[in-house]
């Protein structure tokens, strides 16, 4: 520390040494006759030792370490932990301001000149201050000049700018004629390709060009450099907006400054050559007037591009005077008004006539319309509360109905009740359809209601799905289109205000249901270790369940597991297992939360949050609802149980507050729709166009339609688009098949190019190798049967439906066997890690990640 003081101290001590001898020079500057040496002293010994203390604190407070003058300051008796910056900052500069003070006058006097050297320095700093003195005067006249000359130039734009504007027309109109007259005309490409060669097509024409706008885009045949970025380079083929702005840019200046040049008061040109020394010159107009400039040419550029063509090729051959050249732009441009004025009716009427089409084909299909003669049926309440056993109740005695699931596992299941109970019923979903004789009751998945067909009572479950963006449609069809005496419709509390607004108050009966047993959530956090019988485990992943349940398996539990990609064969059975005792614990995705009725002790949430397909968010009240709700079941546990693995409160928060009414339902296209839409067009793409265009009634919101119009971007153009009916080709499109597996997507396509070319569809490709390539296998037969379905060939699909069984039985099988072997690894090193293990990275990582995080704080 005294080391360094030392050091800043030397510095010190050279840099109030310079100060001195600065303040020497001005001193004697500021004198006409030379001063004595003793007056110096006199007059400036007083500030001497303020000149040191300034100049040995800054330096000594900046180049000191803070932790250096903790130190310091300790060894004085001072407290310094803890303490401000700037106050620790202050206490130091009031213990060394004092540390070996430099003693300025005695150095001066140390130093003093003899008197002859005294008075030849003065001699020479008043020779530079004198001639400083003439130089800022003479900058201050020249200052003078320049702002005259601004000024005057800045009084001129407004009388003068049109005139500017016209000489200029003038020589760009020659410009372009010659441009017209000999250059040639190139292929457009993308102006980032170099590696390809400008292709010439003729001659550049002012046929082909309505505005200067249009000739910009052309290409010259030259190449230029765009911009910057960091240090790369990005070159790309010319067009003549750069030229055509540098030449604007060029005349602009040239036109501004010879008109200062001629028109300048004569009293300011003689002024200006007696500062200078020479005539004023366009150049130093054009650098000096630089801001006035350069808002003439953006203004002058802009109109140029407006010009018509036609007009600049006649008005190059019109002399330039300034009299006839303003008459000709004002009728130019009186003419371009009137085209203008034409275009935007016309524009108008396009906008009017798109308006009406855009009406004529969605018009009044997604405006709700209440239907006379039905009874509406609403089952309100909270998961697990019986309101689909009391709807089927219903159903069941009638003479005829249908059930709409949102799940083909949750048609099945009604379908297998319903006729275990000796009431025929008949099931219909996308992938499979079973005849049973004489029933005059059907389960199906919502999407496959018809609206032509009439019932006794129609059952719609999990109504809230009305808000689903890509599904919802189905309910909104299914709960307005209805024709039946009774239509039943379940939900949570959070749909009662817009069911009510779809069906009407006046001819509806309302069924309130609560839950007859509480639930309870457990203040103790949740660890896997703590699995109990009877507990549902939810996480959102398939991953993270076949992880989870390898966990447990390996800890001796027995395990179900649910997820969404399951096949509802094998689904059902692990249910049955969970049910029946056979398995202790299920292990399941929030899939768990709709419709399955299980006998659960309690719903453990091990994750609090979701990928929902964009981005990781925080469970919404409404689904910690949905799945916890599954807790309890009457005579068997008569409290349900749910617990969390963090912040508790801000879960049961979740679990307890009213959700917000839902306010919109979602709309999807109709065959009502397309129908109309071929009134006019007869292409996708122009639909797709339309829809993104079509402003939704208030309270609906529109399906993205983003997988179809990917499915779509893959036979735009070939000859399955051209061959199938609009109808039959979105048909295919709306497919409820996974589009995100490639596999599927690239079957799906080879099938279309099939049934277009009048060939067999090719068989789905099926793999037993693991559960993984069972799942994909059984995704693959269900697109097959999708598609025979469609294409009205049912007797081929129970060929497939067996095969589909028999897959999901490997399924099953691969679950019993393949899970509890399933290895973690360390997602940092990849080294295995124990099947009980509760971290995703291993010992020795998250050791070597720790001494790096301490390296960085140290």
């Amino acid at each position: 520390m005294m080391q360094n003081l030392e050091s800043i101290r030397e510095k010190a001590i050279e840099e109030t040494k310079m100060k001195i001898e600065e303040d020497i020079s001005h001193f004697l500057a500021s004198h006409k006759e030379c001063p004595a040496f003793q007056d110096y002293l006199s007059e400036r010994s007083g500030f001497f030792q303020q000149i040191w203390l300034n100049t040995w604190l800054n330096k000594v407070t900046n180049n000191i370490l803070r932790s250096h003058k903790k130190s310091f300051l300790r060894s004085k008796g001072y407290e310094v932990e803890g303490v401000d910056k700037k106050i620790l900052n202050k206490m130091f500069r009031n213990e060394v301001r004092n540390e070996r003070p430099f003693h300025v006058r005695e150095w001066v006097q140390e130093n003093a000149p003899d008197e002859q050297e005294w008075e030849t320095r003065h001699r020479k700093e008043r020779e530079r201050y004198l001639k400083e003195m003439e130089e800022r005067l003479t900058a201050s006249k020249r200052k003078g000049v320049q702002k005259e000359i601004l000024y005057f130039l800045e009084q001129k734009v407004e009388d003068q700018e049109l005139n500017w504007y016209l000489e200029l027309r003038y020589i760009f109109s020659k410009k372009i004629v010659s441009d017209l007259n000999s250059k040639p005309k190139y292929k457009q490409i993308d102006p980032f390709a170099l590696e390809d060669k400008l292709e010439e097509q003729g001659m550049l024409s002012n046929h082909d060009f309505t505005t200067v706008s249009d000739i910009l885009k052309e290409f010259t045949g030259s190449i230029h450099k765009k911009s910057e970025q960091w240090e790369q380079n990005l070159w790309e083929y010319e067009t003549y907006q750069f030229p055509y702005e540098r030449f604007i840019s060029s005349c602009t200046e040239n036109v501004i400054s010879s008109y200062v040049c001629e028109n300048l008061p004569a009293d300011i040109l003689v002024s200006y050559k007696e500062i200078y020394g020479r005539e004023l010159s366009q150049e130093q107009v054009i650098k000096w007037a630089q801001p006035v400039i350069l808002k003439e040419k953006t203004l002058f550029f802009n109109r140029i591009r407006e010009e018509y063509v036609v007009d600049l090729m006649e008005l190059a051959a019109v002399p330039f005077d300034i009299e006839e050249h303003l008459s000709l732009y004002r009728t130019a441009l009186e003419k371009r008004l009137q085209l203008k004025e034409e275009e935007e009716a016309l524009l108008k009427e396009k906008q009017e006539e798109d308006a009406r089409i855009l009406h004529d084909i969605f018009g009044q299909e997604y405006s709700p319309s209440q239907r006379k003669g039905i009874e509406y049926v609403l089952h309100i309440g909270e998961t697990n509360t019986g309101k689909t056993h009391k709807a089927l109740t219903r159903m069941k005695a009638a003479e005829s109905g249908i059930y709409l699931a949102p799940l083909r596992l949750l048609a099945l299941e009604v379908f297998d009740k319903l006729n275990s109970e000796g009431v025929p019923c008949s099931l219909k979903t996308g992938e499979e359809e079973k005849e049973v004789g004489w029933a005059r009751h059907m389960a199906c998945t919502v999407e496959m209601f018809h609206e032509k067909n009439d019932y006794e009572v129609v059952v719609i479950d999990e109504a809230q799905m009305l808000a689903d963006q890509d599904r919802g449609f189905s309910w909104y069809k299914a709960i307005t289109k209805a024709r039946a005496k009774e239509v039943h419709i379940i939900g949570s509390e959070n749909v009662r205000t817009l069911l009510l607004g779809l069906v009407g108050e006046e001819q509806v009966q309302i069924h309130n249901y609560e839950r007859e047993i509480p639930l309870q959530v457990e203040k103790k956090e949740f660890k896997l270790k703590h699995a109990k019988q009877g507990d549902a485990i939810v996480c959102f992943s398939r991953k993270k369940v076949l992880d989870t349940a390898s966990r447990l398996q390996n800890n001796g539990h027995k395990v179900s597991m649910i997820y969404g990609s399951m096949p509802p064969e094998t689904r059902k059975k692990q249910m049955m297992q969970f049910i029946t005792g056979k398995t202790k614990v299920i292990v399941a995705t929030d899939a768990i939360g709709m419709g399955l009725n299980l006998p659960i002790r309690r719903i453990v949430f091990l994750e609090n949050d979701k990928f929902d397909g964009t981005r990781r968010r925080l469970l919404t009240s409404q689904e910690v609802k949905q799945i916890g709700g599954r807790a309890g079941r009457k005579g068997i546990y008569e409290a349900g149980k749910i617990a969390f693995t963090k912040d508790i409160k801000k879960m049961t928060h979740l679990l307890t507050q009213d959700d917000p009414s839902l306010k919109t339902f979602a709309i999807a296209p109709t065959s009502n729709v397309f129908e109309r839409f071929q009134r006019y067009y007869h292409d996708l793409d122009t639909f797709f166009e339309l829809w993104d265009r079509y402003d939704s009634p208030y309270g609906t919101e529109k399906a993205s339609l983003t997988e179809e119009r990917e499915l779509y971007g893959l036979v735009r153009g070939t000859d399955i688009e051209a061959r199938l009916s609009l109808n039959d080709l979105y048909g295919f499109l709306h497919l409820p098949f996974s589009k995100k597996e490639n596999k599927l997507t690239q079957q799906w396509l080879d099938s279309m190019h099939a049934i277009v070319n009048d060939e067999e569809l090719p068989e789905p490709d099926i793999s037993n190798k693991n559960l993984e390539h069972k799942e994909i296998s059984y995704k693959a037969v269900g697109l097959h049967l999708l598609l025979l379905y469609r294409l009205g060939r049912q007797t081929e699909a129970y060929y497939w439906e067996r095969t589909r069984q028999e897959i999901a039985d490997g399924v099953h099988e691969s679950l019993r066997t393949e899970v509890k072997g399933l290895s973690k690894k360390c997602r940092n090193c990849g080294k295995k890690l124990p099947p009980n293990f509760g971290f995703p990275i291993c010992d020795r990582c998250h050791a070597l990640k720790r001494k790096r995080r301490e390296r960085r704080k140290g």
